[in-house]
């Protein structure tokens, strides 16, 4: 499925002096930067009914800028009836709650099955979008809120809000040892150069600041809220593992530890618990299209919630 973009503008004097690729972009808000030059150097954007295929063609004022083009599938994934979790919809968005076990869009190894194949069963509209709209990612092993565009306009709006930070996101987990009180760490994180799977603590890493204060406290185990100040790739596992308190049930990070002298139910439920107990409980943004800031905040799934009960009967 297609989407067919038929737009014309004219430059204001005001931007006289300015490159063509950035005042294209404030005149067509709803498409990336990247996506502006991309259409400038394939000569689909047009300055004065011809083509310029320079990005810093510098513009005089009153020039007429047309864009008329195709939205493309971007990828040529298949669509899956696959149950989805809505907890908010509209004309611009969504608010998933992904499920355990449930992967965020295909990659090598893994083409079918995933959230990307869901979203292209009920929408197939999603098709001409990046990953089908999806702006960001929960591991395989965790639960929670993702936030999906539905028009490239949303999209882009809800991706420049997540690179500048303005996207709250909030977790619940449950990690080994008694911490007596919040913090924060931040650490850059890289690659793994030893293990291909994981990420780690490096100098040389990617800036990662995570935000954590204690809820309460089980025997051996501490419940804490965590906020994300970026969003890297296994962020709040790598750190929490990395100053001492690993998230229970993160084999990767943390294996099947437990410390304190706790009884054999407890010791039994934290060593068979079968995924990392960390779930994405709010999420909070401005709508994309009407500005209004807007939060969400869902329930423990069942599996951690039943942990919790164990734990809390000592």
């Amino acid at each position: 499925m297609t989407t067919r973009i038929s737009k014309q503008a004219q430059v204001p004097e005001v931007f006289a002096g300015r490159r063509l690729d950035q005042v294209a972009h404030l005149l067509f808000p709803e498409f990336s930067r990247t996506q502006i030059q991309h259409w400038i150097n394939s000569g689909v954007l047009q300055l004065n009914q011809q083509a310029v295929k320079k990005n810093r063609q510098k513009l005089a004022g009153n020039e007429i800028i047309q864009l008329e083009t195709c939205l493309q599938p971007k990828e040529q994934w298949q669509a899956e009836r696959i149950p989805l979790h809505i907890v908010y919809e509209d004309t611009e968005m969504m608010l998933i709650n992904k499920q355990d076990q449930l992967v965020m869009h295909p990659a090598a190894g893994n083409h079918q099955g995933t959230l990307l194949n869901g979203l292209l069963h009920d929408y197939p509209t999603l098709a001409t979008l990046p990953r089908a709209g999806i702006i960001h990612r929960l591991d395989k092993n965790t639960t929670g809120l993702v936030v999906v565009a539905k028009t490239l306009t949303a999209h882009t709006w809800l991706v420049t809000q997540m690179q500048q930070r303005l996207i709250t996101r909030e977790y619940e987990a449950l990690v080994h040892g008694h911490l007596i009180s919040g913090g924060t760490i931040n650490q850059p994180l890289s690659r793994d150069p030893h293990h291909r799977l994981k990420f780690c603590c490096s100098p040389k890493g990617k800036p990662a600041i995570t935000h954590y204060r204690v809820i309460g406290h089980y025997p051996g185990v501490t419940h804490l809220r965590i906020k994300l100040e970026t969003g890297r790739t296994h962020q709040i596992r790598v750190h929490c593992a990395a100053h001492g308190f690993p998230i229970v049930g993160d084999l990767l990070y943390g294996g099947r530890k437990y410390t304190g002298r706790v009884s054999a139910s407890i010791r039994t439920a934290l060593i068979q618990f079968p995924r990392q107990a960390l779930h994405a409980k709010k999420l909070a943004l401005h709508h994309p299209k009407t500005q209004e800031y807007m939060a969400w905040e869902i329930n423990m799934p069942q599996d951690i919630s039943k942990l919790m009960q164990i734990l809390a009967a000592r």
